[in-house]
């Protein structure tokens, strides 16, 4: 670990991924510990056009004393070398190398028993897929997922027969370029040079977003399908968006208070078939990342978080919450208890007996 960009008490360790069809690849774990030492973390993995920023967040769980960590995807951010095509991949399997690696640190070398993944936009899908390919080995105990990517947002014909047959013909250039429209109003609705509070790195998070390129296209169409068909996450999952999406494409208001990038009845709509453990959230002014929301609504965000993780996410060593008997246990108890009730009046019937025939 060294210092990371953002300072003490933020670390960094550069994971070696070997090589692809551009050179090198590396991806980039950040580190906060908690005041004391911690036996629980949580992983926090970005979206697209995006790195890890939200200090706040890490606030949030190093006070309630988890080590919290974020990891900066190959091709992304920290991660994101001269060489490469920024946030470019041929499949979300590629992202799985370093999944598998920060969660190996965190639980092997860093001694954690419990890890909660977070997983925010495109990060929500790929910690999703990873999550349903590693069922069963204990690599994580939840997972929450912030505005996840499960469907594009656009009319049905657009994004699945005319999105095929575009992928069809320009799939034998996966660097091609697709004419998309911009992120540009989300980048506005957050940056402080613009509409909004937050600072950060516009070479690693640019407003107008990188361009979308037919590799990275597909390689999204086929996670979102993979997805849709259901997954089986053995973990715990909480899934969280606004309640609304803007449909505009000048700049208002309204950008501020919803999402603005995807569309929110997808992600309740999909959100059931993850797993058979899942709860889904919905709040009134979030937006895109729901943790970059106005004061108030982030707030909101964080408490209900923190009441999903104390009930589904216990500390390590927490007592079981005693359970109640069930109406025909208790039906049974109650014969159990009458027939014990009926033996000792029986017992006591034949003694006096006794007693009374000695005495004649």
């Amino acid at each position: 670990m060294e210092t990371d960009v953002l300072g003490w008490p933020y670390e960094r360790h550069t994971i070696d991924l070997g090589t692809d069809d551009e050179g090198p690849v590396v991806a980039t774990l950040v580190r906060r510990r908690a005041e004391t030492p911690a036996r629980r973390a949580v992983l926090h993995v970005h979206g697209f056009v995006d790195y890890f920023f939200q200090t706040h967040m890490a606030d949030f769980f190093v006070e309630r004393g988890w080590d919290f960590y974020a990891l900066d995807l190959r091709k992304y951010g920290r991660s994101l070398l001269p060489h490469q095509t920024p946030n470019f991949a041929r499949s979300l399997t590629d992202y799985f190398p370093e999944l598998d690696e920060a969660a190996r640190i965190i639980r092997e070398q860093d001694g954690h028993d419990q890890l909660l993944v977070t997983g925010h936009s495109t990060g929500g899908l790929i910690t999703s897929l990873w999550a349903h390919t590693r069922q069963g080995r204990g690599l994580l105990d939840g997972l929450f997922l912030n505005s996840p990517f499960f469907d594009f947002n656009m009319p049905w014909l657009m994004r699945r027969p005319l999105m095929a047959t575009i992928l069809a013909v320009g799939g034998r250039s996966p660097y091609r370029k697709m004419p998309t429209a911009s992120l540009g109003l989300y980048g506005k609705s957050l940056h402080a040079d613009h509409h909004g509070e937050w600072t950060y790195d516009l070479a690693w998070k640019p407003i107008l977003g990188f361009p979308v390129r037919m590799g990275w296209l597909e390689a999204i169409r086929r996670g979102q399908r993979r997805l849709r068909a259901g997954l089986n996450i053995d973990v715990p999952v909480l899934v969280a968006c606004s309640d609304r999406t803007f449909r505009g494409r000048e700049w208002h208001d309204d950008v501020r208070v919803t999402d603005s990038v995807l569309d929110v009845e997808h992600i309740t709509r999909w959100a059931p078939g993850l797993g058979p453990r899942v709860t889904i959230a919905r709040f009134n002014g979030g937006m895109h990342d729901l943790t970059l929301s106005g004061k108030d609504v982030r707030a909101e965000v964080f408490r209900e978080l923190g009441r999903w993780v104390d009930a589904f996410l216990p500390a390590p060593g927490t007592p079981e919450p005693e359970i109640p008997p069930a109406p025909e246990d208790q039906a049974g108890l109650s014969t159990m208890l009458e027939a014990a009730e009926a033996a000792v009046e029986n017992a006591a019937a034949a003694e006096a007996d006794d007693r009374t025939g000695t005495t004649a």
